[in-house]
């Protein structure tokens, strides 16, 4: 049986747009922090924000004003569900999402691992008036948690 090299805990390192130009941005600015977790049982989890965010006026944790909302929610991506690996790609069939638009939708990535890293890239999307490529650069995690 053939090891899944995806399995454990992936830290980020770097999250790029790219367009046809080959111009970059940093959706979540150059700080970004992420977390990708993929487990031998097929299913996967990622959450990526960004590293400066504020905090709410109010310690109620279904509080905040509909402005601090918002802005939570353009500085954090999650989802989770099933993946599977086809040729070059993995799939992501997404289960629960931030954004609820995801739920439902089978996101594909290109990968690549070289020694501790894998790079996973989207196919090209039209956001506005850009096509644009993500790439998203992630370190595998070998720190282990005390028991």
């Amino acid at each position: 049986m053939t090891q899944n090299q995806f399995v454990g805990t992936w830290q980020l390192v770097s999250f790029e747009l790219k367009d046809v130009n080959g111009e970059v941005s940093y959706p979540y600015g150059k700080d970004t922090i992420g977390y990708l977790m993929y487990a031998e049982d097929g299913y996967m989890s990622v959450v990526i924000m960004a590293a400066n965010r504020s905090n709410f006026s109010s310690e109620d944790f279904f509080g905040g004003s509909t402005q601090e909302k918002a802005n939570a929610m353009e500085t954090y991506l999650s989802y989770c569900g099933r993946y599977e690996i086809k040729d070059k790609k993995v799939i992501h069939h997404i289960k629960a999402s931030l954004f609820p638009n995801l739920v439902g939708i089978d996101q594909e990535r290109f990968f690549e691992f070289t020694e501790n890293y894998l790079s996973l890239t989207t196919p090209s999307f039209k956001k506005s008036d850009k096509r644009l490529t993500a790439h998203l650069m992630w370190e595998r995690c070998t720190k282990t948690i005390p028991t």
